[in-house]
């Protein structure tokens, strides 16, 4: 079961992705890209606070991740935007089995906006289909 914390660990991720992410987008992606990252960096700020909140402490963020391919043209930044939303999500989901009222939101909320980042890098990058039927979901 997937609790906040690792919806923590995931958000902390999707941060450090997006720097390697956004060195290789051009024009509107780029703009795009930094919405992404600060969207993260919202969703990472209010669990560290909720979990704190709760007498827990944080985890940290690594100092640096492992990227799953290398990021060295726009193609593959966005691909890795594609992956980076898509494992988000799959965490965000993980979590709603195991939270109630409003962190269940929060999860939901996780899901959904990791969702529909994906489906926006899958246009932006030509990738089909731009959707998949359950977000989150292996």
């Amino acid at each position: 079961m997937t609790t906040l914390a690792d919806a923590l660990a995931a958000e902390h991720a999707a941060i450090y992705a997006y720097g390697p992410i956004g060195a290789r987008l051009t024009a509107a992606a780029v703009t795009a890209a930094r919405s992404a990252e600060a969207a993260h960096r919202s969703r990472r700020d209010a669990l560290i606070l909720k979990l704190t909140g709760e007498g827990a402490t944080p985890a940290p963020a690594a100092p640096a991740y492992t990227l799953p391919f290398p990021v060295t043209d726009q193609a593959s930044a966005l691909r890795l935007a594609v992956e980076i939303e898509d494992r988000t999500a799959a965490v965000w989901r993980g979590c709603l089995p195991t939270t109630t009222g409003t962190d269940r939101a929060t999860a939901l909320a996780g899901l959904t906006d990791a969702a529909v980042r994906a489906t926006r890098w899958r246009r932006a990058a030509a990738l089909t289909p731009a959707t998949v039927p359950y977000p989150g979901r292996p």
